[in-house]
């Protein structure tokens, strides 16, 4: 693994371009669209950001935008990001510093349960129970993300309990603390929205947790230790050991 120490957030960088490649690697991402972005100072209004068209299987730790929340020019440089990327991203940095770092996708499962008429997400499994209490639906989509879209999903991510939002008609936007944090909870809300769609698929009836069961397993969850990090350390050996360049 090499990479540039003259770069600012270096280990930050490299853990982002990690979860970038490997969402790539799961199928998770679509085209040269969607975007992650991490704070990188106390109240979360610089950020790093993946640049405007880049692929996400070809982004390395030195390709990240780093961008200010409150910087009005900030479309007119000429590395300016994607137009949706600084409306949803820039609007959330810039008023919820709870959110440290957010990932945004149209994987298969997510977007597939955002298209259902009822989007939530029950707690049918331990994956699903994950987000028991801690998503929620999005039922106003009104077009790309600008800043008018971007407004709504900011007051709908206000409660810290929030970790995901069911973008309906559009996908899943995750937040969290850190880079391992969150992209486990990405990777967790995809294979909990395949379990949901396929237990719908059988037309049976579907064996519901109850309240109690499911905030016990979620609280699980959030204190499961070193779970997230075990798993982005994984990633990146992986990446490793088929002589992946994202640290560079």
């Amino acid at each position: 693994m090499t990479a540039h120490t003259n770069l600012t957030h270096l280990a930050e960088r490299i853990d982002m371009a990690a979860a970038f490649q490997w969402t790539a690697q799961l199928n998770m991402h679509e085209s040269v669209a969607n975007h992650f972005s991490l704070a990188v100072n106390p109240d979360g209004s610089r950020f790093l950001i993946n640049p405007n068209g880049r692929h996400f299987s070809r982004i390395k730790a030195s390709d990240l935008l780093e961008l200010d929340a409150n910087d009005p020019t900030t479309m007119d440089r000429p590395d300016a990001p994607d137009p949706t990327a600084w409306g949803l991203h820039g609007s959330i940095h810039r008023a919820l510093p709870h959110a440290r770092c957010v990932m945004h996708v149209h994987s298969i499962h997510a977007t597939v349960l955002a298209s259902l008429a009822d989007s939530r997400l029950p707690a049918i499994d331990q994956n699903t129970a994950m987000f028991f209490g801690r998503h929620v639906v999005d039922d106003h989509y009104g077009g790309m993300a600008f800043e008018d879209e971007a407004a709504r999903c900011v007051d709908l991510l206000a409660d810290p309990k929030v970790t995901t939002m069911i973008m309906g008609n559009h996908g899943v936007l995750v937040i969290g603390q850190t880079v391992a944090e969150t992209f486990n909870r990405l990777y967790y809300f995809e294979r909990a929205a395949e379990t949901y769609i396929r237990a719908l698929q059988t037309g049976q009836k579907l064996r519901v947790l109850s309240d109690a069961v499911a905030e016990k397993t979620a609280q699980e969850w959030d204190s499961y230790p070193g779970f997230a990090n075990a798993h982005l350390r994984e990633i990146k050996a992986l990446l490793d050991a088929r002589g992946s360049d994202y640290a560079a």
